[in-house]
């Protein structure tokens, strides 16, 4: 064996790692980013029937809370109660929705060739009045 070529294998084998590597984290990186979006759509369901079943119109802050048990990067939400100003008595239903969340990539490959932060798109779900009733199981 050459004693120039010693080495090579070794250089070979770390070059090849490096970029299997930087794949292998991106394809994770992605599939977290669909992770999110699914995670968060499903919170803005729960927590309208969160809203419908268990919450006041004025009660927006415990909606929340109960959103980031799901997704703790939601930070607001908007609830529009429909007609507005109504209460639980003549509510006709409830919208919820997340707004400006972001997402954040860890692995470096997609860092680097697109936005380091996405801003995910709004999230809502609407409910109708006929859904409204209190649950014990869930309150």
């Amino acid at each position: 064996m050459n004693l120039r070529q010693r080495g090579a294998t070794l250089v070979e084998f770390s070059l090849v790692l490096i970029v299997f590597l930087m794949f292998l984290l991106g394809v994770l990186d992605f599939a977290r980013l669909l992770y999110t979006w699914n995670v968060t759509n499903e919170a803005t369901r729960a927590g309208a029937r969160y809203a419908v079943v268990c919450a006041t119109p004025a009660d927006s802050s415990r909606i929340l809370a109960a959103m980031q048990q799901r997704v703790p990067q939601i930070a607001t939400i908007d609830v529009a109660w429909d007609p507005a100003g109504c209460d639980t008595t003549n509510c006709e239903g409830v919208t919820v929705a997340v707004t400006g969340l972001q997402f954040t990539w860890i692995a470096p490959l997609p860092g680097a060739l697109a936005q380091a932060i996405i801003n995910m798109p709004g999230f809502s779900t609407y409910l109708p009045r006929e859904m409204m009733r209190y649950d014990p199981l869930i309150c």
